[in-house]
């Protein structure tokens, strides 16, 4: 009976035991079962009208992860893409899991110029424990300067596929890739360049087609294109001048009302 006694206090001790801790320390203990979520994402931001780009994710943590990084559970993400016009933007996929902590998505911008909000929220689920986080990447697209050109098959046999490079300014900033062609036939190429930072002035794109040893020539016969384009300097800061006229303005007032006065004083005597 004693022992019985003994064993009903002592489950009693224990139960007020746990009333008296206090909430969030049950929270921290449960918590501290699976190791914490957290995700990146990786991707330019500064993009162009009209593009497609790749944008990688990776997580881990959460109740789908050991704290020896063994995956138990699952692991998944929606996605949305916030701006002031999505018509023509999309962000795909919309939702799905990650093969190894990772995942691609692409971004289609529309030919709008504007700042996208892209909004991943990555969930972790293991049983019935769940937790999410949301990651937030912010792009701005711009205008991109622009190359096109024509080709022409010159030759009766056809073309196997190939890459041009294209040059701004006699440097490399990009390839274009050709898909095989046939006899006789045109094919129109056009190159996309994104930078934002691109100095004032004048700049030319310049495309070869040497290598294709007189396979395919540029539309009127050359081997070579070129095209050239101005970037405006940005608009120059004009505040101290502005301020510096709005200060001589109150000064040349305070002197004509300061006149004025004088004078009208003067008459009165």
């Amino acid at each position: 009976m004693r022992a019985g006694r003994a064993g009903s206090v002592l489950a009693l001790l224990a139960v007020v035991a746990l009333l008296a801790i206090p909430a969030g320390l049950v929270s921290d203990v449960r918590g501290a079962t699976y190791p914490t979520l957290t995700g990146q994402v990786t991707g330019p931001t500064t993009i162009g009208t009209s593009l497609n780009y790749t944008y990688r994710v990776t997580a881990t943590g959460g109740p789908a992860f050991g704290f020896n990084g063994t995956q138990v559970g699952i692991l998944s993400f929606s996605t949305t893409v916030v701006g002031v016009n999505t018509t023509g933007v999309q962000f795909l996929p919309t939702a799905g899991v990650f093969v190894n902590g990772s995942t691609n998505l692409t971004l289609e911008t529309s030919n709008l110029t504007q700042t996208l909000t892209l909004n991943i929220e990555i969930k972790s689920g293991y049983g019935t424990d769940n937790v999410s986080t949301n990651l937030t990447y912010v792009v701005t697209v711009i205008q991109p300067y622009t190359i096109t050109a024509t080709i022409v098959v010159d030759s009766s046999i056809g073309t196997q596929p190939f890459s041009l490079t294209v040059l701004l300014d006699g440097t490399p900033v990009g390839t274009v890739r050709i898909p095989s062609l046939t006899s006789h036939s045109t094919y129109l190429i056009s190159f996309r360049y994104v930078n934002p930072s691109l100095p004032a002035g004048s700049h030319t794109f310049s495309i070869s087609l040497a290598q294709e040893h007189g396979l395919v020539v540029f539309a009127g016969g050359q081997t070579t294109y070129s095209s050239t384009f101005y970037v405006t300097s940005p608009p120059g800061n004009y505040t101290f001048y502005y301020v510096l006229g709005a200060s001589a303005f109150v000064v040349v007032i305070f002197i004509w009302l300061t006149s004025v006065g004088a004078r009208r004083r003067g008459r009165k005597r």
